[in-house]
């Protein structure tokens, strides 16, 4: 039977729990969940006059219609799935060798060299590429000195330059995720799985992917997320060709001042990351908790 003190006692305890989410909660409330019942808001209205505004699905009919638009989001859909997909095969091996192969010192050097590129802001290393890609840049002269190429060549404005480009700004957060999951991986299970006649495919198909799941996924979700609502990178990268949508959702509220079909625009974005997020959860078999506590 419950007393009186522990009532109280339970009471305050609720207490101090609330204080201490109440910034967690303010900042999700206010910066993530108030702007999206706003932008739904916006992309459900039509102006059918100066400050006349009437209920309408015509922003998302737009988008239906306009073979642009749909064009520009499965491109960008397909090009952020396929940087997600060779981030995660460049980063594994890299994961691999920081958890399970190297130690000491060798290990945080690994690591540190992984942090360089993020202590710079993602404009100057997207600018970097551009000095590295341009036709008057170091690559296309180094390969004219090599024989390579008669002339410089233009590098930069080309879809495997945008992969690169965000594959490289994206690259730290799948490491992170997999380094964290390898480390629990018991190594005496791979010596067992050697002792009893595995091979190292057998063994990375049925000992390391199922261990390192959570985190092969996290790190997914992670990387896919950025690379769909990067702005930056194909846009510089990929000049005014890149067709990305996150740049067709700029035009929208800055440059036509259309914040209607903008937040249209930006729902179908939120829609198709959700989709392919609860898909690629689906298709792994994890669950979204799970995946969370290796990001």
């Amino acid at each position: 039977m419950a007393t009186p003190k522990s009532d109280g006692n339970q009471a305050r305890a609720r207490l101090l729990l609330l204080l201490l989410l109440a910034p967690a909660l303010l900042w999700l409330v206010s910066l993530i969940l108030l702007p999206h019942v706003e932008l739904g808001m916006l992309s459900l209205r039509a102006r059918v006059a100066p400050r006349i505004y009437e209920a309408s699905l015509a922003q998302y009919r737009t988008f239906i219609d306009e073979p642009l638009y749909w064009h520009t989001f499965v491109r960008t859909a397909l090009m952020s799935i396929t940087a997600t997909a060779v981030t995660l095969l460049m980063a594994f091996p890299i994961a691999w060798t920081i958890a399970k192969l190297v130690r000491g010192r060798s290990k945080s050097m690994l690591f540190g060299l992984c942090l360089i590129p993020f202590w710079v802001s993602e404009t100057v290393r997207t600018l970097g590429w551009m000095i590295l890609l341009r036709e008057s840049g170091v690559l296309p002269a180094f390969l004219v000195w090599l024989g390579v190429t008669p002339a410089p060549v233009e590098l930069l404005y080309h879809d495997a330059t945008i992969l690169v480009g965000l594959v490289y700004t994206s690259m730290l957060f799948m490491v992170v995720p997999l380094i964290s999951a390898l480390e629990s991986l018991d190594d005496s299970l791979i010596e067992a799985a050697y002792d009893l006649g595995g091979n190292g495919w057998s063994i990375l198909r049925q000992i390391v992917i199922p261990h390192a799941a959570p985190g092969i996924v996290a790190g997914c979700i992670v990387v896919f997320m950025l690379t769909l609502g990067n702005y930056l990178t194909p846009t510089l990268l990929g000049g005014k060709n890149s067709q990305w949508f996150t740049e067709q959702i700029y035009t929208q509220f800055i440059t036509r001042f259309n914040w209607e079909q903008g937040a249209a625009f930006g729902f179908l974005l939120l829609g198709l990351s959700t989709a392919i997020v609860w898909l690629g959860l689906k298709l792994s078999g994890q669950k979204f908790g799970e995946v969370m506590q290796q990001s």
